[in-house]
């Protein structure tokens, strides 16, 4: 089910192309192609990692990562991607019913590395998209603290300024879509919230990062989106107010066939859809 290699093979395959249209070009290896080699192969593992629900691979990772901060042409990819590992060690932890502090604890240097991305590279929206999920989710992940408190009300002034920052320059962004989507559907209509809202935004995202399909890309630039969307509207469809079962499981099919090794997708959300159509054809005798 997992075809390790496969995966592992075609990030090879798209990072030989890259080499060899620079070659093509005339090009000569620069010193630190070796460095970029290493960091895209870390990057690979970890977005594997990611997918297989792999929370020690991702800490592991994160940590492993650490030295390559210090090069300058790609210190605001590594932190990015560092801030990824852990942004995503706290998503799969609610899938394992993880202590709150650790995931709050993942979050939170997940934010700082992010943060430090921003620092490194002011423009780079993908860095703030990262940290604005980081944001949200420690400003809401704990009803029983007190909203009103200076912490919390400054986590979420941040998000509502990274929200603007991010809406000015990239707002069809399909990761900022993907981002946006749960606090969309958990905001009331009369704030433009709404599942039917939320469900739109996932949609809007699907369309854009099909649109932008590039057959090489730098591996280091942020492209995820397309299984996650996918993920998201098979989630949205089996829970709003009146599922749509049928349309939850193509589309969970269709987040499988890009990423068959996905932990999440295949081991719980599956299997919730199928219990759900179960259920369905009960109540109808």
């Amino acid at each position: 089910m997992f075809r390790r290699n496969t995966a592992i093979k075609t990030s090879h395959e798209v990072l030989f192309l890259i080499i060899m249209a620079t070659t093509a070009l005339g090009a000569s290896p620069a010193a630190g192609d070796s460095t970029r080699e290493q960091v895209v192969e870390m990057v690979v593992q970890i977005q594997r990692a990611d997918y297989e629900g792999n929370r020690s691979a991702l800490k592991l990772l994160h940590e492993e990562m650490a030295p390559f901060a210090g090069n300058k042409e790609l210190a605001a990819r590594v932190q990015y991607w560092r801030g990824f590992a852990l942004w995503r060690r706290a998503i799969n932890g609610f899938n394992e019913k993880v202590e709150l502090a650790e995931l709050k604890d993942d979050m939170e240097h997940a934010l700082d590395e992010f943060d430090d991305a921003i620092r490194k590279d002011s423009v780079f929206v993908d860095a703030k998209i990262g940290a604005l999920s980081c944001l949200g989710f420690l400003a809401f992940s704990d009803r029983t603290q007190d909203m009103s408190s200076p912490r919390i009300q400054e986590l979420i002034l941040r998000g509502r300024q990274l929200r603007k920052d991010i809406e000015a320059v990239a707002p069809e962004n399909p990761r900022f879509l993907w981002v946006m989507g749960p606090m969309i559907w958990y905001s009331p209509p009369e704030r433009g919230g709404g599942q039917d809202k939320a469900i739109a935004a996932y949609e809007k995202g699907l369309q854009t990062i099909r649109s932008q399909k590039e057959v090489v890309s730098d591996p280091l630039e942020p492209s995820w989106g397309e299984p996650e969307l996918l993920m998201s509207l098979a989630w949205s469809n089996l829970n709003r107010t009146t599922p749509d079962l049928g349309a939850a499981k193509q589309e969970a099919d269709s987040a499988l066939k890009l990423v068959p090794y996905w932990h999440y997708v295949h081991d719980i959300l599956v299997p919730q859809i199928r219990d759900a159509k179960t259920n369905q054809r009960l109540h109808l005798f």
